[in-house]
């Protein structure tokens, strides 16, 4: 496995669709696209299933999946290549960096699927919906940019939704079992590979868009924290 790994890292530096910790990107993804489509990026990726599968759907925008794990990132690159995918590119860095790659309004929409939900009551703040993670998000989004959160996990999707009505965010869909709907857009069919791990056992897949339509003042934290200081394990 180590060898499979080292192999895959030596031909993450030969794709032309990874870019690893880049110097100088902030207001230049158009110019490596190049063309002014809009962009949209899949957070915590992992093998990029969703910044593909969007890609193959929309020709007409730009996709980025973010990771800071080369060997996962490697199978969408990989495919996103292979497929002769454009206007899919991967970047490989942490999820709390995205600012010093992304400039204000640069990016108009952000994916994020199957994420740890990071259960304990103490990694709260590492949960991607987090308002730390919101405030980075508010300030690379263009105006009425949209968030998307796809979960199994009850957890985050209930938080999700507890910061949502807290911080007085605009809600643009809210589907506790998303494959019971009956009209499913093609956007919602795409499945990751942690879906399919089912980790959260709990049949369910939830789906949360919502819009950052509202400041987010830190004083607000300490009674988001306040809220779920009982319901998640020590």
């Amino acid at each position: 496995m180590a060898q499979k790994k080292l192999i895959r890292f030596a031909e993450l530096e030969t794709f032309p669709n990874v870019l690893q910790h880049p110097k100088n990107m902030q207001g230049n993804w158009h110019a490596f696209f190049q063309n002014n489509q809009p962009i949209t990026l899949e957070l915590a990726c992992g093998k990029g299933e969703y910044a593909v599968g969007l890609g193959r759907l929309y020709a007409e925008r730009n996709f980025i999946g973010i990771d800071i794990k080369g060997n996962r990132i490697w199978k969408g690159a990989k495919t996103a290549l292979n497929e002769g995918l454009k206007n899919v590119a991967f970047l490989r860095t942490q999820i709390d960096q995205l600012a010093d790659y992304f400039t204000n309004n640069e990016v108009s929409e952000i994916w994020i699927t199957f994420p740890d939900p990071q259960l304990r009551f103490s990694k709260m703040k590492k949960r991607l919906t987090h308002p730390k993670f919101l405030r980075l998000y508010q300030n690379i989004l263009q105006e009425n940019g949209i968030v998307h959160l796809k979960t199994d996990s009850p957890d985050l999707y209930n938080f999700t939704k507890a910061v949502i009505d807290l911080y007085g965010l605009r809600t643009i869909a809210d589907k506790d079992d998303l494959y019971k709907e009956e009209h499913l857009h093609d956007e919602l069919k795409i499945k990751t590979h942690y879906e399919s791990l089912d980790i959260a056992q709990s049949n369910k897949v939830h789906y949360l868009a919502f819009t950052l339509n509202a400041d987010l003042p830190k004083e607000k934290d300490e009674q988001l924290k306040a809220l779920f200081r009982e319901q998640a394990p020590q």
